[in-house]
């Protein structure tokens, strides 16, 4: 009997790839998601990958009634994968009490329904900005968390706090809190990958979009770090790559290989790239040149990270396997088959 997998926000970027995956791997996949920056075709579109339609309702966790109703009809849960949540530092800069709000009352009201149903498992969406600004790169899980320099940020620290305490209160539920960098591309189908609404938060999609002619011209937020170009340095991961570190988190919850209730892990290729390197890392994939102007320091950006992925790489036997020119080379072909409509 296979393993049913819970997904909520599996609409969305990560969540879509993640399905894949897990259905690859024979799992039974529901998804959950109130659609709120993604597109339900992204279900026909996984169901295009891997020839099973995952199951799926409308539904925003923040409504706990719902939510409720939804974990009484549907039994058997064995575990969850917590991705749904606002994403954007600037704008959680610009709305902060909106990520306060969707992010911690949808995550309290999860765990609150996996007590009342007897759920056990919980892989948590969280991120590298839990370290705000750290002061030893690369970074290892064992870097104190220094105060975040967004909400977005400050709601993925919460939102640790908040399972580590319950985890230590119940001893019938395990987590694993998976502390993404930056994920990057699309699936080497293109029919599923990064479609944020508006103008693009991250900075890949906002590339895709300037090379297709979307936009105008790339804004690049500051040349005026303290680096070796003066431009931000993150740790980009393809996408594939994030999704199957939450296929081998969901095995090792359960099939009981974890070794205490909450463990927590670095998800990245261990290499820093600064901003302008990945443009560069773009056009060299691609043959397309980027028209882009810096522009002033964006509020919450941190200067500088980069993952220490050992610990994931030794203890679930996960690594990253594509380049970043590989990850580019995806981005640019989703982009291109989206823009066919």
């Amino acid at each position: 009997m296979k393993k049913k997998i819970l997904v909520t926000g599996g609409t969305g970027y990560i969540g879509s790839h993640t399905a894949v995956e897990l259905i690859n791997e024979g799992f039974e996949v529901v998804i959950i998601d109130n659609l709120y920056n993604s597109e339900i075709e992204v279900i026909e579109r996984i169901e295009k990958i891997t020839g099973t339609k995952p199951g799926f309702e409308v539904l925003d966790i923040c409504d706990n009634e719902k939510l409720t109703d939804f974990f009484s009809r549907n039994k058997n849960i064995s575990a969850i994968i917590h991705f749904a949540a606002y994403k954007a530092v600037g704008e959680s800069v610009r709305k902060p009490l909106e990520y306060y709000r969707n992010n911690l009352v949808s995550l309290i009201n999860l765990m609150e329904a996996m007590k009342k149903f007897m759920v056990s498992n919980l892989v948590f969406s969280s991120s590298c900005t839990v370290y705000g600004q750290p002061e030893k790169l690369p970074v290892t899980e064992d870097a104190p968390l220094q105060p975040a320099t967004s909400p977005y940020g400050n709601t993925k620290q919460v939102g640790e706090a908040i399972i580590r305490d319950t985890v230590s209160s119940d001893e019938n539920i395990r987590a694993i809190a998976l502390r993404y960098f930056n994920p990057i591309g699309a699936h080497p189908s293109a029919l599923i990958g990064e479609l944020p609404r508006g103008i693009p938060e991250n900075l890949v999609p906002y590339i895709t979009q300037t090379a297709h002619g979307l936009r105008d011209e790339l804004k690049v937020f500051g040349n005026d770090y303290d680096t070796p170009d003066g431009y931000c340095i993150r740790d980009y991961l393809h996408v594939v790559d994030l999704a199957k570190a939450h296929v081998v988190a969901v095995k090792r919850l359960t099939d009981g290989k974890n070794k205490s209730g909450y463990e927590v892990f670095n998800l990245g290729t261990g290499q820093g790239v600064s901003v302008l390197e990945a443009i560069q890392a773009f056009e060299r994939a691609t043959g397309v040149k980027v028209k882009y102007r810096v522009v002033d320091r964006r509020p919450g950006d941190i200067e500088k990270i980069w993952a220490d992925p050992s610990y994931a790489n030794i203890e679930l036997g996960w690594k990253t396997i594509s380049t970043l020119d590989q990850a580019m080379k995806t981005a640019w072909d989703w982009e291109n088959q989206i823009r066919k409509k």
